[in-house]
């Protein structure tokens, strides 16, 4: 027969058990949920269009830190979906993004460290024209060359358009209504024009969606009947050499659009830096347990 003092012993050993039985499930459960927002669960970086500026310094960075995830190529839409998904459901993702973009208003993101400098620590946005250009338009070359802005100017385009029934054209002009002493100082000194064309090539990027609608309201308050073409940026480059198109307000430098300026800068004349300290990179929601490239997955 067991004694009263030893059916105790054997049920507060039990109560025991059963209690660091519980607390051991509920650790390996946050443990599980923490390692939901871990780099190991991450097997892909959604990049954008191959060929891109953008994947190519991407494509540099996975052979530079030797990473075993896949890269991926997508659109800039497509990425923009699966980033949003994946934010709803709290997953972890990497995905190729720059700034300025509307994302980093509507989400909490963050850029991952690159301590090996691959995806490069600064980026301006330049201004281009077609060779012949001063000389022959002279009141367009002058507003181009004059434009200069902020990140939190394009920004507010940005993120103007993207709201329900606001065209790009009305968040530009809008825009342009909030910061008219800005906008004059842009067209300080230039002469009007009458029954001029003039054609700027940009990408179907937001960042250049607005920046050229910006600039083309001005070029029509000056008089000038503007045409808008929207191509790759390898075509906005090729078409600018050989004078098909007048200008571009598009070139991410010195990383992001590097490959196609070493191939045409010889043909082109570049008018400096339309905005300054933009960035590319790796980006991550903020709630992902993740601060460094060094951090992801490598062979």
């Amino acid at each position: 027969m067991i004694s009263l003092s030893k059916k105790w012993g054997i049920l507060i050993s039990i109560s025991i058990v059963v209690l660091l039985a519980g607390c051991q499930e509920e650790t390996s459960g946050s443990a599980a949920e923490e390692e939901t927002n871990d780099a190991t669960e991450i097997e892909e970086i959604v990049g954008i269009e191959p060929g891109s500026g953008t994947m190519d310094i991407a494509e540099k960075a996975m052979e530079e830190y030797d990473l075993s995830v896949e890269l991926t190529p997508s659109s800039e839409a497509a990425m923009l979906t699966e980033l949003e998904t994946a934010i709803e459901n709290q997953e972890p993702i990497v995905v190729t993004l720059w700034q300025p973009h509307w994302s980093f208003r509507e989400y909490d993101l963050k850029f991952l460290e690159d301590p090996q400098e691959t995806l490069g620590e600064s980026e301006n946005i330049h201004t281009m024209v077609r060779e012949g250009l001063e000389d022959e338009q002279a009141s367009a070359y002058q507003l181009l060359d004059n434009f200069y802005w902020e990140i939190e100017d394009m920004n507010k385009v940005m993120a103007n358009f993207r709201s329900d029934d606001v065209e790009p054209r009305e968040a530009a002009a809008e825009w342009i209504e909030n910061n008219r002493d800005e906008v004059d100082a842009w067209m300080e000194d230039i002469d009007p024009v009458e029954d001029e064309e003039i054609e700027l090539a940009y990408v179907n990027w937001d960042t250049e969606t607005a920046s050229t609608n910006v600039v083309a309201l001005v070029l029509e308050e000056l008089g000038y009947d503007v045409e808008l073409t929207m191509v790759d940026m390898g075509i906005a480059f090729e078409a600018l050499s050989s004078g098909d198109v007048d200008g571009m307000l598009i070139a991410w430098l010195p990383v992001g659009a590097a490959s196609y300026y070493e191939e045409y800068k010889d043909e082109i004349v570049d008018l400096g830096p339309n905005l300054e300290g933009a960035q590319q990179g790796f980006v991550v929601p903020e709630y992902m347990d993740i601060d460094s490239i060094d951090d992801l997955p490598t062979n």
